[in-house]
């Protein structure tokens, strides 16, 4: 068996240019007590394994004949390891999004062997090496490969009668008050996500007091706020939405929907004479947005994302909705849609005759923010390695920016470069650049959407970047690295001097928590741009923290501790939310 497995990885690396260089000699020796270096950073494999609440979901399943032979506990456990560990890149329906189709026509072609090897061992092209990174084991790739050449389950379509059946109004709007009735300073509250609570932690940033513990859906994944700052909007991954009311004299749920069966995104209407009149959230199952109303989340409309690539025209079935964000100064939301590439920007003037103007950008459009002025919006198209900038007022693409490996800027940051003008900069998950692209065509031609300067950080495995208008630093975080030093702490760059080396804050050893991963992550300020807020994140049983850092001396300012800030991740400060500051 170790023979045949050798002349097939052999095979596989001819085809897949997969430089593994065994020979049946060395597949003969004993295994090394090293793990092999794995073909993809840890970073990636880190970012790509997380997982879906669809695998608890109940699903249609046809009985292939021509698979390999399942028993119904393996088929389920397989469908479950392939939620927790695959569906991100391949797709619900293993169609392919980021990564590669995985359907039976393909599958079965290939055979039980060359896929165990495939799982196993991974490839350049950014498919994990699930067994020998050590999280999968022989059985468990020998129950992927066989599971991947079933017909793939169908989850089921989530519409307005399953909505409505879950929409909740806990408080009705003319039960609630008509001002302010608590003593709260609400601009500078942070809602906090408890990622494996499904809670947020809503904080009051003057304090550093927790205000309350908010049950929400699984892993919140951001946090919205209306254009007035009353109404906080969080969205879990399970698709949940709930609306919060920072006016209540304990701020609390006062509705929620689910909008799908998984998500990510969520907003609300900011134009003038529209603010607090809308919702927007999209799901990644079924691929769709929904509006909604935004003083109960009653759903209002459903639009269906699924459609042709922007590159090759090809039919996608489940093309995801990833950031939306709102205009300020139009009734319009933008909303990206991952797997195909499109950024639609959503007139919702007339509800009744909604209009949706569709730009090309490039696949796999996931996060980003608004540059200074708020009327160009740049996002991450993050598996091309591509900034796409959109142009709200002129309604087109302004550029597709080249940047580093698998761009991840969260929002972004907006500052005045001593050199280029204003620029908009973001962090990678692939490599350790951090790129600051121009963003003033008005006044700095030359630089305008183009990196203008890339700055080394830590290594791959950032998340987000963060400044504010008040501030001179440029913090950058790197939570995925596999290294522990650099995970546990934060990059702090001089915005006046960006050819100096960042100085490195230890975030996590600041913190004072103990054992566990402190895996540092999310800068966030508080109203005034004078704090730097981190999450020191570590597993469900281990204890966390938040850590306040005063900006201008860099120094340790404060620790929040509780034992009920389990798993923090993002942090959200509502006035900085509200305005889009970053």
């Amino acid at each position: 068996m170790q023979m045949q497995r050798s002349i097939i990885m052999a095979i596989v690396a001819a085809v897949i240019a997969l430089p593994l260089m065994f020979s049946t000699a060395a597949a003969e020796q004993p295994k090394p007590k090293t793990k092999p270096k794995p073909p993809v950073s840890d970073a990636e494999i880190r970012y790509q394994a997380g997982g879906s609440p669809l695998g608890g979901v109940d699903m249609h399943q046809d009985i292939n004949p021509k698979a390999p032979p399942m028993a119904k506990a393996e088929f389920d456990r397989a469908r479950q390891i392939y939620f927790e560990r695959c569906a991100g890149c391949h797709g619900v329906l293993r169609k392919g999004a980021t990564g590669k189709p995985l359907t039976p026509d393909i599958t079965l072609a290939k055979g039980t062997e060359y896929l165990k090897v495939f799982i196993a061992y991974g490839s350049p092209a950014g498919m994990p090496n699930w067994q020998t990174s050590g999280e999968m084991t022989d059985k468990e790739v020998d129950l992927m490969a066989r599971y991947i050449q079933q017909t793939p389950p169908t989850p089921p379509e989530f519409g307005l009668p399953e909505m409505k059946a879950t929409w909740k109004v806990m408080v009705s709007a003319d039960k609630r008050p008509k001002k302010k009735m608590n003593p709260y300073n609400t601009d500078n509250i942070f809602s906090v996500t408890l990622r494996d609570t499904g809670e947020v932690a809503l904080i009051d940033g003057d304090t550093k007091k927790i205000i309350n513990i908010v049950k929400t859906g699984y892993a919140v994944h951001i946090s919205r706020l209306s254009a007035s700052g009353r109404y906080l909007y969080v969205i879990g991954r399970d698709a949940k939405v709930n609306m919060i009311d920072l006016w209540l004299e304990k701020p609390d749920n006062v509705a929620e929907v689910r909008i799908g069966l998984e998500a990510r995104s969520v907003d609300t209407s900011k134009a003038k004479g529209y603010e607090d009149k809308l919702a927007i959230a999209g799901a990644y199952w079924p691929p769709q947005y929904v509006i909604m109303k935004g003083d109960t989340l009653e759903p209002l409309k459903i639009f269906s994302t699924r459609g042709m690539t922007v590159d090759t025209q090809e039919y996608h079935p489940e093309p995801r909705v990833a950031a939306i964000v709102a205009e300020h100064l139009r009734p319009h939301f933008v909303v990206n849609v991952k797997e195909t590439g499109k950024i639609l920007m959503v007139n919702y003037k007339d509800l009744n005759a909604i209009k949706v103007t569709e730009i090309g950008a490039a696949r796999f459009l996931h996060d980003g923010g608004w540059d200074a002025t708020k009327r160009f919006f740049l996002v991450a198209a993050n598996q091309s390695n591509k900034i796409a900038v959109l142009d709200t007022v002129e309604d087109k693409l302004a550029a597709l920016i080249d940047v580093g490996k698998i761009p991840h800027p969260g929002r972004g940051a907006n500052f005045v470069h001593s050199k280029f003008g204003p620029v908009w900069a973001t962090g990678h998950l692939g490599d350790e650049t951090i790129a600051l692209i121009g963003t003033d065509p008005a006044k700095h031609k030359q630089s305008a959407w183009k990196v203008v300067q890339t700055l080394k950080g830590q290594g791959g495995g950032s998340l987000f970047i963060k400044t504010h208008p008040k501030s001179k630093n440029l913090w950058v975080d790197t939570p995925l690295n596999p290294d522990a030093k650099i995970s546990q702490s934060v990059a702090v760059y001089d915005i006046g001097n960006l050819d100096k080396a960042p100085e490195i804050l230890p975030i996590a050893e600041w913190a004072k928590v103990g054992e566990g991963a402190k895996r540092v992550v999310h800068p966030e300020y508080n109203k005034a741009g004078d704090e730097v807020w981190f999450s020191v994140w570590s597993a469900k049983n281990q204890e966390s923290a938040i850590v306040i850092v005063d900006d201008k001396t860099r120094k340790l300012k404060a620790v929040i501790k509780d034992p009920k800030l389990i798993t923090p991740t993002g942090k959200f400060n509502v006035y900085n939310t509200t305005h889009d500051i970053y």
